[in-house]
């Protein structure tokens, strides 16, 4: 499903040049749970930006679905992103003026789905998360947990090859943390490939396989014992 060569990227000021990323060479087959760790400024957020096509590397090739999108256009990678790639952020990234029928109802608009397939796919995703009963509320009416949950539900309306999670612990305490590894490994159990980055030791070992990175490189690859062959 990926393969980066060589990836790099920079990021150029007036005055300064960082290198977040710097020779990245990863593969991902369809059906993992890949966990990504290491410090802050590793590069951890910046891998998931260029792996979910919301950036583009500074060099190197990266394949993405037998496409080397690497120097792909803005449009390009929309196309690509929207039918492929869902993503789960740390600080849920709803909108709040939407209610949560409305928020996970958003990707599909963009996907075009006409209004009555459109309720079907909500009512659905929102009775398997469990959060029908919040339908009609707005973000800020929700715990932390239920926010969670809700932008879940959104990662997943359009039925996405990948989700990418960037901390989707990280503002929670830990029952509701758990909960939302516990959904994410559900769904990795139904095929969707999870590519989640963590600075918990505890949720990164919910994957099969943990990458390590530190100042740009990938440092270590770790198999998780059951999943060995």
């Amino acid at each position: 499903m990926i393969r980066t060569n060589n990836l790099k990227k920079i990021y150029l000021t007036e005055e300064v040049e960082t290198t977040a990323l710097n020779n990245v060479n990863i593969q991902i087959e369809p059906g993992e749970f890949v966990s990504i760790m290491g410090p802050s400024g590793c590069g951890k957020s910046t891998l998931l930006n260029v792996l979910g096509l919301l950036d583009n590397p500074s060099d190197g090739e990266y394949y993405f679905l037998d496409h080397e999108v690497s120097k792909f256009t803005e449009r390009q990678r929309a196309n690509l992103r929207k039918e492929n790639i869902g993503f789960v952020f740390q600080s849920f990234n709803l909108i709040d003026e939407l209610t949560v029928f409305e928020n996970v109802e958003l990707p599909l608009l963009y996907l075009k789905y006409s209004s009555v397939d459109r309720k079907k796919r909500v009512n659905e995703v929102l009775e398997q998360m469990n959060i029908m009963h919040r339908a009609n509320h707005f973000p800020q009416q929700l715990s932390g947990g239920q926010q969670q949950r809700v932008a879940v539900s959104r990662a997943i309306v359009g039925n996405p090859k990948m989700i990418l999670a960037d901390e989707p612990t990280g503002n929670l305490d830990s029952t509701h943390g758990d909960e939302v590894m516990n959904i994410l490994t559900k769904l990795n159990e139904a095929g969707t490939t999870i590519i989640m980055v963590t600075h918990s030791p505890n949720y990164a070992e919910y994957g099969n396989r943990i990458i390590h990175l530190f100042d740009g490189h990938v440092v270590t690859e770790n198999m998780q014992e059951e999943f060995r062959v």
